[in-house]
């Protein structure tokens, strides 16, 4: 298995808003998909078989800061300059930059805009893979 996840769908509940938010703190453009039955906007990736998320449209999801799944974004080369914009951009810190140790880098977790628990992840220099 190369990868322990293929996909991820984070829940909104105004795309808008929450677009303009993950633009803001990663400084990229999310990519809209829309059909009849899903409004997403797309994280870009690499190429097709890279992991990929979107966020969904979704009247149904609650969100809470505490209880769910936990997802990691990549917060390459360094954490801090995501989280360094997340507050300007509408969300909330709840851990800072951390170290897990030496070897597995740093951890972070936000609030978004939509009440969603987010965490970010970098890996030392060193220890990424090419």
């Amino acid at each position: 298995m190369k990868h322990a996840i293929s996909w991820f769908e984070i829940p909104v509940k105004d795309m808008d808003r929450a677009a303009t938010f993950y633009e803001a703190i990663f400084g990229f453009t999310m990519i809209p998909l829309e059909t009849p039955q899903f409004r997403m906007r797309m994280f870009p990736t690499d190429d097709r078989m890279s992991v990929g998320g979107t966020l969904m449209e979704s009247t149904s999801h609650t969100p809470s800061a505490t209880d769910g799944p936990l997802i990691y974004l990549n917060g390459n080369p360094d954490l801090q300059v995501i989280l360094d914009k997340v507050e300007g951009a509408g969300g909330k810190i709840l851990m800072p930059k951390t170290e897990i140790s030496p070897e597995y880098g740093f951890m972070g977790l936000f609030l978004d805009t939509e009440g969603n628990r987010i965490a970010l992840h970098n890996i030392p220099e060193g220890m990424q893979s090419s």
